[in-house]
């Protein structure tokens, strides 16, 4: 199917799973409603394996779009025996050197002067070889991976985690990780008053001082592992190695960051966002939450909070799969579908959410929904995420591919984001 039709059938399955939903009335019986509510479910399902494919189907087609556009007809031919007696061009791009270097198993008495030539322009050899992935030598056999295998994983570092987002959160990005401060206030509780009478004095009891408070960013380190690549693969799937290899490392890290800056606890790891919020909303129940609830949540933060074009509910997909079946006190229901094509997101209660899988699902004590202004929410990137390569006896004849990226996250303002928890 098209995207366009795919898009087209999830309308679809949205708007007959509304139908069967209104099934429902107070006159059912509990075994039909059940039936009903299991149907209503089966759909939604199918409504988000559809959206899966959608999505990749577009990434399909702007990988393919980009592909189209390179002349692969004018790629140097680098290497050992198949590189010489090949017009080669005076210069050798990085990414092209790396490809042969991995083709040639390492070794670079088989590479072409050009080629080794541009490999040495790419890494930084040290006093003493050390087996790391940003620290390999020359001797070691180990390389900084292409920017290219940089960007990519990047973007699957997002796909995998909407914490990392700059859409969503305040992202700082600085060369280092020293520790940076981060000073806050919040005067939402403050107001003027009337001006005293002519020629009276304004006089100051201290009591309407601003207070500011302070947040602190470090870098923690977190990396993806090795990732063992066979030597077949290299040869082979070359074209394609930067968008598996991007992805591999990004599903890795981007789970990772993701849970850190979500749920981590601030002292060995960032202070997520959960961590930081303030409670709103206690539900009745354990393993559920009512429209009502909901509604506390959301008016539990400031209207000044509200208003910020960042404001948005988070929760886990089984959260979402219980509230997509929630209505108003007239019967309208309270999670809304987008329209892809004009660039409309789905709504909850008119407002935007996020789906983030690092949130806990509903259980006894869980912090199960936010609500409120998530760019109070800061996120320190300390430097580009690393990726490098390297070759050795471990790995060969086969390398190694890791990624080392260091981050850090704090709420620094409390007041701007709140979680609804069960009993």
């Amino acid at each position: 199917m098209t995207p366009r039709e795919l898009s087209e059938k999830k309308a679809r399955i949205v708007t007959e799973a509304r139908a069967k939903l209104d099934e429902i009335t107070e006159a059912t019986p509990a075994e039909r409603a059940a039936e009903i509510e299991a149907e209503f479910d089966r759909m939604m399902a199918e409504h988000d394996k559809i959206d899966q494919r959608h999505q990749r189907e577009l990434k399909l087609g702007a990988a393919k779009a980009k592909l189209e556009g390179i002349d692969l007809s004018r790629r140097p031919k680098l290497g050992g025996d198949e590189g010489r007696g090949v017009e080669e061009p005076e210069t050798v791009e990085y990414r092209e050197a790396f490809h042969a270097y991995l083709r040639a198993q390492g070794s670079l008495a088989d590479l072409a002067p050009e080629v080794r030539s541009a490999l040495a322009q790419g890494y930084v050899p040290l006093d003493k070889e050390q087996r790391a992935q940003t620290t390999t030598t020359n001797a070691a056999g180990g390389y900084t991976v292409p920017t290219e295998l940089q960007n990519i994983l990047v973007r699957s570092l997002l796909a995998w985690g909407p914490m990392y987002s700059d859409d969503l959160c305040t992202v700082i990005s600085t060369s280092g990780g020293n520790p940076l401060p981060i000073p806050s206030i919040n005067d939402t509780a403050k107001t003027g008053s009337a001006a005293p009478a002519q020629g009276t004095t304004l006089t100051d009891d201290g009591t309407d001082d601003a207070v500011f408070a302070q947040g602190s960013l470090g870098a923690f380190s977190f990396s993806s592992k090795w990732i063992r690549v066979s030597l077949e693969l290299a040869n082979d799937s070359i074209f394609a190695m930067e968008q598996l290899l991007g992805d591999l490392i990004g599903e890795r890290l981007g789970r990772t960051l993701n849970a850190q800056l979500t749920t981590g606890v601030g002292t060995t790891a960032p202070s997520g966002i959960v961590t930081g919020s303030t409670l709103g909303k206690t539900a009745a129940a354990i393993a559920a939450v009512t429209w009502d609830e909901i509604m506390d949540l959301q008016h539990s933060v400031d209207p000044a909070y509200r208003a910020s074009p960042k404001a948005r509910f988070m929760f886990n997909d089984s959260t979402l799969q219980a509230v997509r079946k929630l209505k108003d006190g007239q019967g309208n229901y309270l999670w809304q579908s987008g329209d892809v094509k004009g660039g409309i997101p789905s709504l909850f209660n008119g407002s935007p959410y996020s789906i983030n899988q690092a949130m806990a699902s509903m259980a006894t004590g869980a912090k199960v929904m936010l609500y409120g202004d998530f760019s109070k929410y800061y996120i320190r990137k300390a430097g580009a995420p690393i990726i490098g390569a390297i070759q050795d006896k471990d790995f060969w004849p086969g390398f190694g591919v890791a990624g080392y990226v260091r981050v850090d996250g704090v709420l620094v303002d409390t007041a701007a984001v709140k979680h609804l928890k069960n009993a």
